[in-house]
């Protein structure tokens, strides 16, 4: 007999624009009207039309289709030869050696490694430590493999230069017996960025109780001016304690590529393989010869992308705060997560008046913890239309602030 109270904690069918995209035939043309500002604006992802792929991504999986059946049909965990340059370039990056032969796979999306992941390392009844808020995928996943949510609060508004992590609840769950920690850095969806402090404390604490880490770092290359950024497995824990979630879906725009990698400990990364041998056999063949273009864009395309990122964010940030919508500024990736005025309405209802009122889709605070009075967006859009439709949430708030 099926059981489906598991699927039902999955809770994708009303998705952020779901619906919208099941209805539209041509969603490109209805977010883009003649009017600037009426344009719906989807804040619930990126416009990767607004901030394109990056240069040659397109080429590179044109050679690879000319390739054919070597490149269509590679390992299970992907490429060697491109897992090779991955891991070089990922090394490099994060401060600490990787195998490339034994500790790292490509997967169908960093959303694929995430499952592949939490399903390669909790079973039924483990007590895994997550913080709120964070990704709302971590949760779900958690509770659909039958494993017990350890909540860990962050104060993301305290205004330190710091994310905020209690250290003291974090260890309290530990010792409660956690098993894994899920952590994204920069946090999705408050775009903090974890200090130097708080990771090496995170990593004396993870030592000490034996912790196993799944580190989402998706938007560590989006950081921006005069931040800095300390990586996890840098911290000197033993590689078999750690498993890093990276790709080039956001910053680079290539997320209809599907392309995530995982790496770190060797044990982990092959029962990755071993379940992704069954659910999807590997990340799309041709594809994987597009992250051949990740970190080997040309010189200055990164620093450029960054500052037309941070001027969306600084226009947002200085509208919603002017309206009394209390924000953090975001260190890193590209994400606000504004604190809603006391309403009239529920902030359910909120979302879908945004949508139908002001032609502007959000995704509920409520996704990625106890966040009632909170809504996040996905700012990477078209600067001109991510502010008008900034103006429409505003004055929405104000319309329905009680």
């Amino acid at each position: 007999m099926l059981t489906t109270d598991k699927f039902a904690a999955l809770a994708t069918d009303n998705a952020p624009g779901q619906e919208l995209r099941q209805a539209a035939g041509n969603i490109g043309n209805l977010m883009r009207g003649e009017s600037i500002a009426g344009r719906l604006v989807d804040f619930s992802h990126g416009d990767v039309d607004a901030f394109l792929p990056t240069p040659g991504a397109l080429d590179r999986f044109s050679e690879a289709v000319a390739a054919g059946g070597r490149q269509a049909y590679t390992e299970y965990r992907g490429s060697a030869d491109i897992r090779a340059e991955l891991a070089e370039k990922l090394a490099a990056f994060t401060g600490a050696p990787i195998s490339a032969e034994h500790g790292t796979i490509i997967t169908p999306g960093t959303q694929g490694a995430l499952f592949l992941a939490v399903a390669s390392l909790v079973n039924q009844d483990d007590k895994v430590a997550i913080v709120q808020p964070d990704y709302f995928a971590n949760r779900k996943l958690v509770q659909f493999f039958g494993g017990q949510v350890l909540p860990v609060a962050m104060d993301y508004m305290d205004g330190s230069s710091e994310a905020g992590l209690d250290l003291t609840q974090l260890r309290a769950a530990f010792e409660a017996g956690a098993k894994v920690f899920l952590f994204s850095n920069p946090n999705n969806p408050t775009g903090a960025v974890y200090s130097e402090r708080e990771i090496g404390e995170l990593a004396k604490l993870a030592a000490a109780f034996d912790i196993t880490i799944i580190a989402d770092q998706l938007y560590s290359r989006l950081l921006y001016e005069g931040e800095s950024y300390t990586h996890i497995r840098a911290c000197g824990l033993p590689e078999e304690r750690t498993i890093t979630i990276m790709g080039p879906s956001k910053t680079e725009s290539l997320s209809g590529y599907r392309l995530g990698i995982a790496f770190g400990s060797p044990p982990t990364v092959e029962r990755m393989e071993k379940l992704q041998a069954i659910v999807s056999l590997r990340a799309p063949g041709y594809n994987q010869a597009v992250l051949r273009t990740w970190f080997n864009e040309p010189v200055g395309w990164l620093d450029e992308r960054i500052r037309q990122h941070q001027a969306i964010r600084d226009d947002l940030l200085a509208l919603f705060r002017k309206g009394g919508l209390a924000t953090r500024t975001p260190q890193a990736g590209s994400y606000l997560f504004p604190t809603l005025p006391p309403l009239a309405v529920s902030q359910h209802d909120f979302v879908r008046l945004l949508h139908h009122q002001a032609n502007v889709i959000v995704t509920s605070g409520s996704e990625f913890g106890p966040h009632h009075d909170s809504i996040r967006l996905n700012f990477s859009q078209d600067h001109d239309a991510a502010v008008a439709a900034a103006h429409r949430i505003v004055a929405m708030a104000d319309r329905y602030r009680r």
